[in-house]
This record gives structure tokens, sequence and C-alpha cells, in this order.
């Protein structure tokens, strides 16, 4: 073996260690998002996806996809499906076997599942606690059990919560913040209440 032929053999080697190395940091980066994803009610696989096409600079086709993460490929073709019906992976032509990019500017989807789950879980707390007043206001003297003030309260960091969600929903990443300052105040309100009840 002449010594250029070993160099060239040697250099591809270690190229290959690099590439080995760093595709094990970004699955690594992937897994973390997936996680997170999870923690929040959503396939793992989701986030994986839409984080290693986000951080390829071209776009991958689904069967790279399977193989660079070592699972199926229906697995991919799933979490591709659902992807693009939120709107946050693209495809980069018609081809039945086009390759897929992420699409970075994800706070539409976010503040979309804002919107229709958390809104909703927290509006059905706050008619809960409405309703409990209601009838905390009409029961007897001798039959009132149940602390008012504190349901109340329980009632008023629902609403912040709320406030605090629809600021949120509404915000415009990274444009506006100016309704942050609102919801500080607020914020600063509800602490003070929180204060007397103590």
């Amino acid at each position: 073996m002449t010594a250029a032929v070993a160099s060239c053999s040697g250099e591809a080697a270690a190229h290959g260690q690099q590439t080995a190395r760093l595709d094990a940091r970004i699955v690594a980066v992937c897994d973390s998002v997936g996680a997170f994803i999870g923690y929040w009610g959503f396939k793992a696989i989701l986030g994986r996806i839409w984080t290693l096409l986000a951080l390829r600079r071209q776009p991958m086709s689904q069967v790279e996809i399977a193989d660079f993460f070592g699972v199926s490929r229906s697995l991919v073709s799933g979490a591709i499906s659902e992807l693009g019906s939120r709107g946050l992976v693209r495809a980069v032509s018609e081809h039945r076997n086009a390759p897929y990019r992420a699409v970075i500017d994800i706070w539409p989807t976010i503040s979309d599942v804002l919107r229709t789950r958390e809104w909703m879980l927290i509006e059905q707390a706050r008619l809960a606690l409405e309703a409990a007043l209601d009838e905390v206001a009409v029961a007897t003297s001798d039959n009132q059990r149940y602390d008012v003030e504190r349901l109340r309260f329980l009632l008023r960091m629902t609403e912040l919560s709320q406030s605090f969600l629809k600021l949120l929903i509404g915000i415009r990443v990274p444009r506006r913040l100016d309704g942050v300052a609102d919801w500080m105040r607020a914020s600063g309100r509800f602490l003070t209440s929180l204060r007397k009840l103590t």
C-alpha cells in the first residue's frame, strides 16, 4: 500500500468517526426534544423527526429518516403525516417519495394546541369553581363545610392562568411582548391577594 493510499484511508476513517460522533450527538438532541414533546402528551417520534429535519441543511426522505433513527418506515410515515397535518413539515415537491423539510416557525401550532387543549382544561376548572361558589352562596350557614375565600382564591388563580394563556396565544413571537407588562401587573395583584389569604 502506498503512503498516499494509506493517508486517504486514514482520513476517510477519521472523517467517518467524526460523522458517527456528530450523528450520535444529534440523535441525543432529537431524543431530548422527543422526551419533552412526550411530556406534553404527544408522541416522542414527532419531536425527534421534527428536530432532525430542523437541524439538517438538506431535506430528508422518509427512508433516510427511518434509517437514521433505526425505526420502521411505517412509524416514520405516520409521524410525517401527523407533522404535515399540523403544519410542522412540508414535502419539497409533489413527488410521492419527496424529501421533507421542517417548518421552523412552530408558534402557530403551539398557540393552536394551547387554544384547543390547555384553554379548555382551565375553562372546565373555572366553570366548576363558579358552580361551587354559586352552591356555597345558597347553602345555609349550618351547612358551610367549605371555605368560600379559598374557593374564590382558586377561581382567581384559574382566571389569572387564563389571562396568561390568552396572552401567550395572542403573542406572535418574537414581535409582541408588550402584553407581558399587563400580565405582570395582574400577577402582582394576584400575589397580593394570596398574601392576604395566608
